[in-house]
């Protein structure tokens, strides 16, 4: 196997197991104790909702990627640009005074960097590979 598709399958790996980790953190703050709730602390719920729904999407981007179809490109790209957004949004919530988390930074930082990294190694990957009846 060449070596971009072996890059774009552990990413696609990376990515069922990244949403898999996100719907059972996002699951506890939205749906849990409230104990597992407040120790979140203060959770901007648009933020958490959007990682929440946004995880079910990531293990739906990772199996496509996982099985070559092209489409998963666009959705990893997809993802990407909605969680810059997202990003964005939260931005604009502290910048207005709103309560948040430090780890939320870090976390959405996170989000985005990896989302775009696994949209631009797929899209590479197409690209070489588009000659070779490869269905990505």
């Amino acid at each position: 196997m060449k070596k971009s598709l072996c890059i774009v399958k552990a990413m696609a790996i990376a990515a069922i197991v990244f949403g898999a980790l996100t719907i059972l953190s996002g699951g506890r703050g939205l749906f849990g104790s409230a104990e597992a709730r407040a120790a979140l602390g203060s959770t901007v719920p648009f933020v958490l909702w959007f990682n929440f729904l946004a995880g079910f999407v990531y293990i739906i981007a990772g199996a496509g990627l996982l099985l070559q179809w092209r489409w998963a490109v666009c959705l990893s790209l997809l993802i990407a640009i909605s969680t810059s957004l997202i990003f964005a949004a939260f931005g604009f919530h502290v910048i207005q005074g709103g309560v948040f988390e430090m780890r939320t930074v870090g976390a959405l930082t996170l989000r985005a960097l990896f989302w775009v990294a696994v949209a631009m190694v797929a899209m590479h990957a197409q690209k070489k590979h588009v000659s070779e009846s490869f269905p990505l």
